[in-house]
């Protein structure tokens, strides 16, 4: 293995990835764990990896790990507080203070949705992936990202309307 490649690899998405779990989870100390975990198993297989897309590889591993976890754990848990720089709502660049409000909007909102349309909302509208590149990342079909996505929004639009002001979406 590469270590120097992998370490500058990681250090370079590290930052977006603990932001896109904890989006995806609600609890920056798990969304953190999952980021470790993630690159743990990517750097494992970074030999393979390395000339491929490992960026949507180590999503793949963050979504379905989220998943797993909540599969065995049965409950949402919804965020108390944003506390890392890193982990900014979308409109907020990094080191820049996040608005309180719109930190509450973005996790009251995101908690409505299941953990397939939090995945989906997360990756195509907090990482503006293309429908294409989320089905990748989440191993599903586009017309399943399609109705994921067209289903969580409508939950938002009942619900969370403020949020889909955030993200530009009526």
């Amino acid at each position: 293995m590469d270590d120097a490649e992998f370490t500058q690899w990681a250090i370079g998405c590290q930052r977006q990835l603990v932001r896109t779990a904890y989006l995806m989870s609600g609890d920056l100390q798990r969304a953190e764990d999952l980021v470790q975990d993630a690159l743990t198993k990517v750097a494992l297989r970074w030999h393979k990896l390395r000339h491929t897309n490992p960026d949507a590889y180590v999503r793949t591993i963050l979504v379905r790990d989220n998943i797993s976890w909540w599969r065995r754990h049965r409950r949402e848990s919804v965020v108390d507080a944003l506390r890392d720089p890193a982990v900014q709502p979308a409109g907020h660049p990094a080191g820049h203070p996040a608005d309180t409000e719109t930190s509450l909007v973005v996790r009251a909102s995101l908690a409505r949705l299941t953990e397939k349309q939090r995945a989906v909302v997360v990756l195509r509208h907090f990482e503006d992936r293309s429908e294409r590149e989320t089905a990748e990342i989440l191993g599903i079909s586009v017309g399943t990202v399609k109705s994921q996505n067209s289903a969580a929004l409508a939950r938002l639009r009942e619900g969370a309307p403020e949020l889909l002001d955030l993200i530009g979406r009526t």
